[in-house]
């Protein structure tokens, strides 16, 4: 590594001479504008806007553009006469617990490391650091800009991380920060089970950038001349209809829950989010409709059963033979209450109460017989009536 930055930490009446190394670096891969015809390099040039010449670079300056469209042009000159008195010194203004800054005002991570003279100095400084548990505030100038900076232990190098000053920090300024939104005591229980089993410790080591493994991948293709394949993606998610529904099926995938909680996709479940409280009640009014029309089901599939049997008794009370289907039900309780009695040699209250239906359904199969036999015999006696008047006359 090649360092960008020489100096010294300001630590009370204790200076140590150190210097700054980039502690990151982008893994990205780089590209060229090329012409897309022949490949050629696109050139970019410095052109004045007002006489339309090249400009070279040691005439090109800084400028401030005012609202009026003027333009306010500043120098290396003018820049060097600007204070900068942490130009070549980290000064160390005081120390604070590392559980109080926040992430989000860290820049840039730099590793520091002591040149021979300072090296006592600074093992002293980094050893002081791990046994309090916290971090230096400093300031520091890098590239003509000051900054706030803390310099911390990691791995037995110190490192200067720079810091964006309090008024970098934008504010968050959205609508949904004014609603009145519900979250339901069962649905927090469920969070935090769910953070609880996918809490784990941190490997760094374990994630890596698929996407520029991919686009790697293309470049060599290309080199070599191979046909390029399109990945098959993930299926599409199934849907969740709410955001309980969401947390149950991550909770128990989580946890290597049954097959069926595992087939839902944890995919769905900003689809479910967005539906919030509301789609909670959908799904339980049309749960509760889904009921109802069941019930109601349910009752004129009966009525209409009774209905069918109640055919069936009338049609059978007409057959041909004047039998009746509850002479045939009486006959066979009758069979069953004979076959109860052998067994036990009492009679049982059922073959009292079949025979008893029998003797009525008997009875109303002869009473058309009798109906009929009377007229017949009617008839008899009309015709020879109607003989001896003839014989008569």
């Amino acid at each position: 590594m090649r360092s960008m930055w020489k100096g010294a930490i300001s630590f009370g009446l204790v200076m140590i001479p150190v210097k700054l190394y980039a502690a990151t670096e982008q893994k990205d891969i780089a590209f060229r504008q090329v012409h897309r015809v022949d490949g050629g390099r696109i050139r970019f040039r410095r052109v004045c806007s007002i006489d339309g010449e090249e400009v070279p670079y040691e005439d090109v300056a800084k400028g401030y553009e005012l609202p009026t469209g003027e333009m306010v042009v500043l120098t290396d000159e003018d820049m060097a006469e600007l204070p900068l008195p942490t130009t070549r010194s980290i000064e160390v203004l005081h120390f604070l617990p590392e559980e109080q800054l926040d992430p989000i005002l860290l820049n840039r991570s730099y590793f520091v490391e002591p040149e021979s003279a300072g090296e006592r100095a600074y093992v002293l400084l980094r050893d002081s650091l791990e046994r309090s548990g916290k971090v230096a505030l400093a300031q520091v100038a890098l590239r003509q800009r000051e900054s706030l900076a803390t310099l911390r232990s990691r791995d037995g190098v110190l490192v200067l991380e720079t810091l964006l000053w309090p008024d970098e920090i934008r504010v968050p300024d959205f609508a949904f920060l004014e609603d009145d939104v519900e979250v339901r005591s069962q649905e927090l229980q469920m969070a935090a089970s769910l953070i609880d089993s996918m809490t784990v410790d941190f490997d760094p080591d374990e994630y890596h950038d698929s996407y520029r493994e991919a686009l790697q991948d293309l470049v060599d293709a290309k080199i070599e001349g191979r046909e390029v394949v399109q990945p098959e993606g993930p299926g599409e998610p199934a849907e969740l209809t709410s955001l309980a529904d969401a947390l149950k099926a991550s909770l128990a995938a989580a946890r290597g829950g049954s097959h069926e909680a595992g087939e839902v996709k944890v995919a769905a479940a900003p689809r479910a989010i967005a539906g919030g409280a509301n789609s909670g009640k959908k799904s339980r009014s049309a749960a509760k409709g889904a009921e109802t029309k069941s019930t109601g089901t349910r009752s004129a599939s009966a009525r209409s059963a009774g209905a069918k049997r109640a055919g069936t008794s009338t049609a059978g009370t007409r057959t041909a033979d004047g039998e009746s289907a509850e002479a045939k039900t009486a006959e066979a309780k009758t069979a069953e209450a004979k076959t109860a009695r052998n067994r036990t040699g009492e009679t049982t209250d059922a073959e009292t109460k079949a025979g008893a239906s029998k003797a009525a359904a008997t009875k109303g199969a002869q009473r058309p017989a009798a109906k009929r036999s009377a007229k017949g015999a009617g008839a008899d006696a009309a015709s020879a009536q109607s003989k001896t008047g003839r014989r008569a006359s």
